[in-house]
């Protein structure tokens, strides 16, 4: 009697377990349904999966990528229109009021009188990279500008013609030819294949900056704008000296901003950059920017075609932009120098 007792309850338990797992398996796949009914409606899977594969045809895909290559080229064009129009409007605003200014130095133009040296590694890199600073100082009157060219450019063999080229474009930027200073050494050839040494060159700017009274020295930064081992020499060297202390306490270093390959070619567009991210700059006017530009067409003999693109479409010709070199940054850049 007791056995039957329990096997009645046992079957009792296993039918009620059974039924309750069948009605949650059917809640299960009612929701299911429903949740497909409301993604796919009254597809089948046959015909979502037509679908899946007509999706897939290499014809709609190529329509599809139309329409969006053509969208998004669309708003391309809309978003460089605007950058376009933003550019000019900043550009004509710093010319058309004069508390925008073009010309924002480390020290105030209304300074005692400065003696201002450029350090450059070639015949040409005055104009190519240095040209609106240079012919803005020049035309400051409590300014005096003064060039070192560490070489004579003698890497084509034209040293000769080189070196006139070099004075008739600095007279043209507005230097005196009594202020340029072209070194002729043999441990400081113009090419790109041999290593400058850094205690040769500091020497030299060394001597320069005691020689004249130097106040300020403007030259490459640690990328030397277009990665040329000599500009980068140069940096290095003047970098040397202000690690070392040598430089006299009145004398400041600065650095021109090396920029990537997209803002270098820029032109004018590139002062929204220029105006956030660099704190002293110089900018030249249209008619500024053309002299800078006759002054580099004086160096015949560099004037290959890449040139004329570059003297077209660079910012160089028309935007420097400057950074003070302070002991920190020489002393991280000099430590990555050595690694």
């Amino acid at each position: 009697m007791n056995v039957s007792w329990f096997n009645a309850f046992v079957g009792s338990v296993i039918n009620n377990t059974v039924t309750t797992c069948g009605s949650a398996a059917t809640q299960i796949y009612s929701a299911y349904q429903q949740q497909r009914f409301q993604l796919l409606g009254n597809s089948s899977a046959l015909s979502v999966l037509q679908a899946t594969v007509a999706a897939l045809h290499p014809k709609a895909v190529y329509i599809r990528l139309v329409e969006k290559s053509a969208e998004a080229l669309e708003h391309l064009i809309y978003a460089a229109l605007a950058y376009f129009l933003v550019c000019f409007a900043i550009y004509t605003l710093i010319f058309r009021y004069k508390g925008l200014s073009q010309l924002r130095l480390p020290w105030p133009v209304s300074s005692t009188a400065k003696r201002v040296l450029f350090v450059t590694s070639h015949p040409d890199d005055e104009c190519m990279f240095f040209g609106p600073l240079i012919y803005s100082l020049t035309r400051q009157e409590k300014c005096e500008v003064y060039l070192l060219c560490l070489s004579n450019g003698n890497y084509e063999k034209k040293s000769s013609q080189r070196r006139e080229e070099l004075w008739h474009a600095c007279t043209h930027l507005g230097i005196n030819q009594g202020n340029i200073i072209l070194v002729n050494a043999t441990n400081l050839p113009d090419d790109p294949n041999v290593d400058w040494k850094t205690d040769a060159v500091a020497t030299i700017i060394l001597n320069t900056v005691e020689t004249l009274s130097i106040q300020a020295v403007f030259t490459f930064d640690r990328d030397g704008v277009s990665q040329h081992p000599n500009h980068c020499a140069v940096y290095y060297a003047a970098a040397s000296l202000c690690l070392a202390n040598l430089l006299p306490k009145d004398c400041k270093f600065y650095a021109l901003d090396s920029i990537n390959i997209v803002r270098k070619y820029l032109s004018i567009l590139d002062i929204i950059c220029t105006c956030f991210m660099a704190r002293h700059w110089c900018i030249l006017s249209w008619k500024e920017a053309a002299v800078v530009r006759s002054a580099m067409r004086k160096h015949e003999s560099q004037m290959k075609w890449f040139r004329w693109i570059y003297i077209c479409f660079s910012r160089y010709m028309f935007i420097n932009s400057i950074r003070e070199v302070n002991l920190t940054d020489v002393e991280l850049e000099m430590q990555i120098h050595d690694n």
